[in-house]
């Protein structure tokens, strides 16, 4: 909530949304047979968003929600003008022979990644050598110290992170919402 607000805050036009699945259980993880249906929940908002009048388009997500959004852009690399993945779950935590990079070499949509130093989907190493297989223009944004949840769960600590993660958009975006 509180980087839709400092991204709302910049001028952007910011909708989160809560993909099928999370909309059928409002607890546990998503299932396998839920992707198909989570992208095109991904598809149906930023159809909403073009039906509005946006300008440029940017597709974000955290974990599973960033996971989907990279697979649906690798299929259909058009869609947005870019990507901000939060903590990229490239493997399931002290699984990393499991790793969720097949769809990589397709993505064709410039993306930044942030990911913290402790997060146990994977390292810091592995996701940039995740990087190196993606043929589009990225960036790995690292929170030190922070897992999975980037530091959001603390006041002092989220804004802060907050703030870097706006600022690191604008420098790889430029003027996200010019045309």
């Amino acid at each position: 909530m509180a980087l839709a607000r400092a991204f709302a805050g910049t001028g952007l036009t910011v909708l989160r949304c809560d993909l099928p699945f999370r909309q059928d259980r409002p607890y546990g993880p998503p299932r396998p047979g839920d992707a198909e249906r989570d992208r095109e929940g991904l598809r149906n908002a930023i159809t909403a968003l073009r039906k509005l009048g946006c300008g440029r388009m940017f597709l974000g997500g955290h974990s599973y929600g960033g996971r989907q959004a990279t697979m649906l852009c690798a299929a259909e690399p058009d869609l947005v003008a870019g990507l901000l993945l939060l903590s990229y779950p490239l493997h399931p935590p002290r699984k990393p022979a499991q790793l969720r990079v097949r769809h990589l070499p397709e993505l064709r949509v410039p993306a930044l990644f942030v990911h913290g130093t402790r997060d146990p989907f994977g390292t810091t190493e592995e996701m940039e050598a995740a990087l190196k297989m993606i043929p589009a223009k990225t960036e790995l944004l690292t929170v030190d110290g922070a897992g999975h949840d980037l530091g959001f769960k603390g006041k002092a600590v989220r804004d802060e992170v907050v703030q870097k993660v706006v600022r690191a958009f604008s420098g790889f975006f430029g003027q996200a919402g010019s045309d």
